[in-house]
C-alpha cells in the first residue's frame, strides 16, 4: 500500500471488507516471507498486509537489533508500527475487525507494540516470540487490552527462543489478570501444520 512508512504488500479480499491481517515477519526475513498465509486462510473476505521490518538484515529485514541491543530498534519499530495503524484506520480498514499476526521478532512486537497501541483489534497472534519486558508491558499497556483476544504458541524443541522463556513471560502476563491463551506445539523455531490449521479456526471464530 501506498502512503506508509514501511515497504510491504497488500493482498485484497475477493469480497468487499473492512477486515484486515497484518502480518509481521522474523529477523532475516521479508513479507515475501508470509505471502502463502492468505490462501492457507482462505478467508474472501479478509485484507492482508504484509510489512517488511524497518532495517536491513543479511538480504531480509529485522526489527531491532540482537540482545542485549534490542530496546532502540523495539521502540524505533513500535513508532512506525503506530503510524501505519493509524494510517490503516483512518478510513479504509476497521481496528476492531483487525488481527496482527507476528512471528519471531514479529511477535515480540505483537506485545511490546500492540498491547500499548490505543486501539483494541479483533486478535492478535503471537508466534515463537518473547517479551522484552512483562513486568513493565503491564504497567504500560493499554489496560482495556488484558479482555482482548490474545493466542500465544510456542514450540518446546525452539533452538532459537527458549520454550521456558516465553511460556514464563506468559504466566506473569496471565497472573496480572491478562487473559491470554499460550499453547505448545511439538516443533522447532518455525510454524507448525497443526499450529497454524488451529490459528485459521481461532481466527474465523473471532473475525
Amino acid at each position: 500500500m501506498k502512503n506508509l512508512p514501511l515497504k510491504n504488500t497488500f493482498i485484497p479480499s475477493s469480497a468487499p471488507s473492512k477486515k484486515l491481517m497484518i502480518v509481521l515477519h522474523g529477523r532475516g526475513d521479508s513479507a515475501e516471507g508470509f505471502s502463502w498465509l492468505p490462501s492457507y486462510f482462505n478467508m474472501d473476505d479478509m485484507n492482508y498486509l504484509l510489512l517488511n521490518a524497518p532495517y536491513d538484515y543479511y538480504g531480509g529485514y529485522s526489527w531491532y537489533d540482537l540482545p542485549p541491543k534490542q530496546f532502540e530498534g523495539i521502540t524505533y519499530s513500535s513508532a512506525v508500527l503506530s503510524e501505519v495503524l493509524d494510517t490503516l484506520f483512518e478510513e479504509e480498514f476497521e481496528a476492531s475487525q483487525s488481527f496482527i499476526f507476528g512471528f519471531s521478532q514479529g511477535s515480540l512486537l505483537v506485545f511490546e507494540f500492540a498491547a500499548r497501541y490505543e486501539k483494541m483489534l479483533a486478535g492478535y497472534i503471537a508466534i515463537s516470540g518473547y517479551i522484552y519486558d512483562a513486568e513493565n508491558l503491564l504497567k504500560e499497556m493499554n489496560p482495556i487490552l488484558k479482555n482482548a483476544n490474545w493466542i500465544c504458541t510456542h514450540g518446546t524443541h525452539d533452538d532459537v527462543l527458549p520454550y521456558g522463556t516465553s511460556k514464563s513471560q506468559v504466566e506473569v502476563l496471565q497472573s496480572a489478570g491478562f487473559t491470554i491463551e499460550f499453547k505448545s506445539y511439538d516443533k522447532a523455531h518455525n510454524i507448525d501444520k497443526k499450529e497454524i490449521d488451529m490459528l485459521v479456526k481461532w481466527v474465523k471464530s473471532k473475525a
